[in-house]
């Protein structure tokens, strides 16, 4: 496709939590952004999440941002997607309105636009259908704050256009983002298929009274979370194994797996009773602070945990770094 990697202006359909921050990561690396979105408070979602990114911004990078794009406030899907190099819907996880808005988006952009979807579970092959020059649409499924983490996987399937893949991975490059390409449609794409297996197992734990919200969270920050922040998950694990590797790891701890340790075959219900339960446990955690408290402290956090892996060149700082050295230019 002859368009550069960062287009001039995007199309973003849907203000939420997700369409916002793509919202403040586009309009500060200086592209425009004309958004759709009926909710009245659009405007106000998107001035929040880029007062976030700016003041988050300002901490972590050591590099120079260019002069921020400009917002437009569009009417409807079409509106949004006119004159757009790249089109990033963010609407609520329902097929027949995401099929709907991305053939609006579809019938008012010129072939070699590319269309991308943040859902996270829908394939792209079923929401393709309809809009025209289908091959276009891919998913690039980001994670929140979209703004500060990096990666956005971006999955073709079935029927996509090679090039529509690599100008999607390309745009989210520019901006910053690592995507990680999905080979394979599959329901959840990868990280979402890994979240939905702690979520399940940690609902159960409450459901059981095992172990509080609040507990099940230390649990994740203050042991192997902070190791999946630059590790993962096999790399932890062959270290686990010693001098054998990953080998070792498997023949010393597989048998392990036999094991009834987990229910990630059954899904807890959310009986009013536990959905009370979970509610105010979580209550009792958030401690009389606001969501923009909490906004403010996740994204001071996030920074500096950026910064310190920025510093030994490991996971998303290694992304960090080599974003600061594409805005520093030659």
């Amino acid at each position: 496709m002859a368009e550069p990697p960062e287009p001039r202006a995007v199309g973003l359909i849907g203000a939420g939590v997700i369409g916002a921050g793509w919202a403040a990561r586009f309009l500060l690396h200086g592209v425009d952004v004309r958004v759709f979105d009926p909710d009245p408070r659009a405007e106000e979602h998107v001035g929040r999440a880029v007062e976030n990114a700016r003041r988050a911004y300002a901490e972590l990078l050591t590099a120079p941002l260019p002069s921020p794009g400009a917002l437009t406030l569009a009417r409807s899907a079409e509106e949004a997607a006119t004159g757009a190099g790249f089109v990033q819907e963010s609407v609520p996880e329902r097929e027949e309105l995401k099929r709907d808005l991305l053939a609006a988006a579809g019938s008012v952009t010129p072939a070699e636009v590319v269309i991308a979807s943040s859902t996270s579970g829908l394939v792209p092959s079923r929401l393709r259908a309809g809009v025209p020059h289908p091959e276009r649409v891919v998913v690039g499924h980001p994670f929140h704050p979209v703004y500060l983490l990096p990666l956005v996987e971006v999955c073709g399937g079935d029927g996509a256009a090679a090039q529509a893949v690599e100008r999607a991975e390309a745009v989210y490059r520019a901006v910053g983002m690592a995507p990680l390409l999905v080979r394979k449609e599959i329901d959840g794409f990868v990280a979402d298929r890994l979240l939905e297996a702690l979520w399940r197992e940690a609902l159960w734990l409450v459901e059981d009274g095992v172990a509080t919200v609040g507990e099940i969270d230390d649990a994740v920050r203050l042991g192997a979370g902070l190791r999946w922040s630059f590790m993962g998950t096999f790399l932890a694990y062959r270290m686990a194994g010693g001098d054998a590797g990953m080998r070792g790891f498997l023949e010393h701890f597989g048998p392990a797996l036999e094991w009834p340790w987990t229910k990630l075959t059954d899904v807890p219900e959310l009986t009013p009773g536990l959905v009370d339960r979970i509610a105010s446990q979580s209550d009792a955690q958030a401690d009389g602070r606001s969501l923009a408290d909490l906004e403010r402290e996740r994204d001071d956090c996030l920074v500096a945990v950026l910064r310190a892996l920025r510093s030994c060149n490991a996971g998303a700082g290694a992304v960090l770094a080599a974003h600061e050295a594409r805005l520093r230019g030659p």
